[in-house]
């Protein structure tokens, strides 16, 4: 059937002669319900998205919640530590804020990223001066989640496109190719000889769950991969402020942004971080994003006209924040004692700890006789009263392990430590 300008119907009936109850008695159908009901069900198609996968840990966490010395919670990466003074401080004298903050943030916060930027060893993206509305090289956003989801569709992909993400991997990366119905393939992200075409690919170093660091060279492998493909390459380095192995202790965490990864130039390149684990800040949703002035340019558009804005106080938190070393290596010790204890723990119990696991916030963790998966881990954990996160959160090669996290308090990762040191796995698994 066609409706014609004129009204008429050719191929079949009007819609207005159509009648309500079958045999052609009862009420007529408007054609203006007809039309938009026909539109409703043909755009209307509900977006692909997962069960969200926190949910699925209720039963887990229910049977922890049971145990007589109370639960020792080492699955969400949530800091459990207080913000510190400074930042607190900051937030509270800057309450007067009126008016609309700046999108692209405040010449405060420019020059405190671009500062940050340079103490990481990154290539001089803009003076701070330069960035306006219109155009910037670094940008605050809301918390890196958001970032990570809606960045695809900021950088005007559509359902037309592919995305790369790590074969194991935050669940973030695979949502922002949902969201815009783009093709998402997991690959292994050291070996970039095996990519398909693509016009984006997710990298993520320090890995969320893994730990893992891409090499200095398997980084630069990354840029020219993506710059011969025409590709986007976007660094989820959210973690880089946790090294725990050398050489990364010594050096730091490689970067996309640093001069020789990326060839001096950061065309074709976003690097995203987050203040949410350096500096006790998830609460505050405190993040950046960087690189190639075109694309965050592209990005910073998007965020405007969609009023994605970091409030003004934030962004005078935020800026303290970067602008203070003293809060983030202090974190950093309390974080690695926490780490020294949980992984003694875990290997003194007969759990194998990937060795590889050289910076970030998690354990990544498996049975050695791999007869238990990782959900088996999850239900052995909680009847010892602690909680962790299942490997096929993060894809279907990780489904042999769990995460565990080092956001607990000192008190609770000792008890944790406690627990599995009194209840071996290797015995309990024998058994």
């Amino acid at each position: 059937m066609t409706i014609l300008a004129s009204g008429r119907v050719q191929g079949g009936p009007h819609p207005l002669q159509r009648a309500g109850t079958q045999g052609g008695g009862g009420p007529k159908r408007p054609l203006a319900t007809y039309l938009l009901e026909t539109c409703m069900n043909t755009l209307l198609r509900p977006l692909n998205l997962p069960d969200f996968p926190w949910d699925s840990l209720e039963p887990a966490r229910a049977r922890a919640s049971e145990h007589p010395g109370g639960v020792c919670d080492l699955s969400i990466g949530t800091p459990v530590d207080p913000t510190p003074t400074i930042i607190q401080d900051a937030l509270a004298n800057s309450t007067n804020a009126a008016g609309y903050p700046r999108v692209e943030g405040t010449l405060e916060l420019q020059e405190a990223m671009a500062l940050w930027a340079s103490k990481r060893g990154m290539v001089p993206l803009q003076s701070p001066r330069e960035a306006t509305a219109q155009s910037a090289a670094v940008i605050p956003t809301i918390g890196s989640k958001e970032a990570v989801a809606w960045l695809p569709f900021e950088l005007g992909l559509t359902s037309d496109d592919t995305i790369l993400v790590p074969e194991v991997s935050y669940p973030t990366y695979d949502i922002s190719a949902r969201l815009i119905r783009a093709r998402c393939i997991r690959v292994d992200p050291e070996r970039v000889d095996t990519w398909p075409d693509a016009s984006l690919v997710w990298v993520n170093s320090p890995s969320n769950p893994t730990g893992h660091v891409l090499t200095r060279e398997k980084s630069h492998a990354s840029v020219q991969w993506a710059r011969e493909k025409g590709a986007i390459v976007v660094s989820d380095e959210c973690y880089a402020a946790l090294p725990w192995q050398a050489p990364f202790t010594s050096e730091g965490v490689p970067s996309l942004l640093d001069r020789d990864i990326c060839d001096g130039a950061p065309t074709g390149i976003i690097v995203l971080y987050s203040l949410s684990k350096q500096s006790n800040l998830a609460g505050y949703r405190a993040a950046l994003m960087a690189g190639d002035r075109d694309l965050i340019s592209r990005v910073l558009t998007v965020r405007r006209h969609t009023g994605m804005i970091l409030p003004a106080p934030i962004q005078h938190a935020m800026a303290v924040a970067l602008t203070d070393t003293d809060h983030v290596e202090h974190q950093h010790a309390l974080y690695g004692a926490r780490r020294t204890i949980l992984m003694r723990a875990l290997e003194d119990a007969g759990l194998c700890v990937d060795p590889h696991s050289a910076a970030g916030l998690y354990l990544w963790v498996s049975d050695p006789s791999g007869r238990m998966n990782g959900w088996d881990l999850v239900d052995w954990f909680a009847e010892r009263g602690m909680i962790v996160a299942p490997g096929d959160f993060y894809g279907e090669r990780s489904t042999n392990f769990v995460r565990v996290s080092l956001t607990a308090t000192d008190e609770r990762i000792q008890t944790a430590a406690r627990r599995l040191i009194s209840d071996g796995f290797a015995s309990a698994n024998s058994r």
